[in-house]
């Protein structure tokens, strides 16, 4: 896979003809050694061991999906690291948006990007002692039949043809600024990554059923994301601050 874009953009990129997790490579070289510097980057296209949100297994076809994890060594403060999946959100959504620029590509709460309205990536950050990989898994060459929900999309399946090297270039530029903001404004209101993903949230305005830990179920309109990235729901008559959940848009029924 030829990636020059890519690798002008970043410290170190290594590309695998298959892979278990590239999260779980990446983290792992992150623990045992500082060798593996911010924005080193793995990727493959043939993942067969993969994992997002909850622990849930994901795979797909050798050559059907794009995963990809970097390796985030300039954070911000503790508190502002919440905000980083959203900010792979709107940077990934950005990245997919410049090559589908008649689609509507939005981010969905927490860690979902939508081409119309339907899943094309996942997102999953996985913090080590002192650093954060952020994974992504991209749909690129899938095909409907493989599809692995009725939701789900690819670029395939709309009829284009991704650039993978420009996909992932502009992401991974957009998400290294928009963390750098982060970490030096201190606050992700400050820095204007709480507003960019305001406005790229398709969950934003929708009714929701949040399933939230312990089997207990949240059912009520997703009216904002406060100062924390916390999604805001309105439920009965007040106001819940959501920070972890399984989310499903009633209307359209997109299930994380």
């Amino acid at each position: 896979m030829d990636l020059p874009l890519t690798a002008a953009v970043v410290s170190h990129l290594e590309v695998l003809t298959d892979a278990g997790s590239t999260n779980e490579i990446l983290s792992e070289r992150a623990r045992e050694s500082f060798s593996s510097p911010h924005l080193s980057v793995l990727l493959t296209d043939n993942q067969t061991a993969g994992r997002g949100r909850l622990g849930r297994s994901w795979t797909a076809a050798p050559g059907a999906s794009l995963a990809v994890s970097v390796l985030l060594r300039r954070l911000p403060s503790a508190d502002a690291r919440g905000w980083i999946p959203l900010a792979a959100g709107v940077a990934m959504a950005d990245a997919i948006a410049e090559q589908l620029p008649d689609h509507a590509v939005a981010v969905k709460w927490p860690n979902d990007v939508l081409v119309d309205g339907r899943k094309i990536c996942g997102i999953l950050a996985q913090a080590t002692q002192d650093a954060v990989v952020v994974g992504t898994g991209v749909n690129t060459a899938m095909t409907a039949s493989q599809l692995p929900v009725p939701t789900a999309t690819s670029f395939a399946v709309i009829g284009v043809e991704v650039d993978a090297d420009r996909l992932l270039a502009t992401y991974l530029r957009a998400l290294d600024q928009l963390v750098a903001d982060l970490a030096a404004a201190g606050d992700a209101v400050a820095s204007g990554l709480h507003a960019a993903a305001s406005e790229r949230c398709a969950t934003i305005g929708l009714d929701v059923k949040v399933l939230l830990p312990g089997d207990s179920v949240l059912v009520g309109t997703a009216t904002a994301l406060d100062a924390d990235g916390r999604l805001l729901v309105l439920s009965e008559g007040s106001v819940r601050p959501i920070s972890a959940g399984d989310v499903v848009h009633v209307l359209s029924l997109i299930h994380i």
